[in-house]
């Protein structure tokens, strides 16, 4: 678990960063606080994680959302992902001004990705891992929450996993690669 001072200030960097976006501003360049100036003296280094990804939403529907799976600077990583969520997701237009205000902001730490058998009723639990299904170049990613969110069983998970990474549906089935990962999930 992420202190909680690391939650706030990461949901202060992505906030910021989104505002710059929109706005026009100067996006935060920032890293690991321990490395920064006596402001930052009471945090503790960042951890390392697999991947971040951020997402915004208004009135609880989502409005972007981007990440990484190859997170090397988790801070910087999070400006960088809340400013493209804001701007270069590709479901959505940019996000306005006028609407700014309305813009609420999650985080998704992610832990290490772990290749199962999408076959194993018990390799996946909803609402606590999320999935990644790969093939070839490319592959697709959804967050714990959102089967849990959508009310989908593990097959429809799985399904709709290999559907956001522009395969059939059933690829998961006739040899897809198949990781879970849990995440840390927090907002504002």
């Amino acid at each position: 678990m992420l202190p909680e001072t690391t939650r706030l200030l990461l949901l202060g960097l992505a906030r910021r960063s989104v505002a710059a976006r929109v706005t026009g501003g100067v996006r935060s360049r920032f890293s690991d606080p321990a490395a920064h100036g006596s402001e930052n003296r009471d945090l503790t280094p960042l951890p390392s994680a697999s991947g971040v990804f951020v997402t915004l939403k208004i009135a609880g529907q989502l409005r972007g959302c981007l990440g990484t799976l190859e997170c090397r600077d988790l801070a910087a990583d999070v400006v960088r992902c809340a400013a493209d969520a804001a701007s270069e997701d590709p479901r959505f237009p940019p996000v306005t001004t006028t609407e700014l205000p309305a813009v609420t902001i999650d985080v998704s730490v992610l832990g290490p990705l772990t290749c199962i058998d999408p076959h194993n009723g018990d390799a996946i639990v909803i609402g606590r891992d999320g999935l990644v299904v790969e093939q070839g170049t490319r592959r697709g990613l959804l967050l714990p929450q959102v089967a849990a969110e959508r009310g989908w069983n593990r097959e429809q998970f799985l399904d709709h996993t290999c559907v956001k990474a522009g395969f059939q549906r059933d690829a998961w089935r006739h040899g897809a690669t198949v990781y879970r990962f849990s995440a840390e999930v927090f907002g504002e």
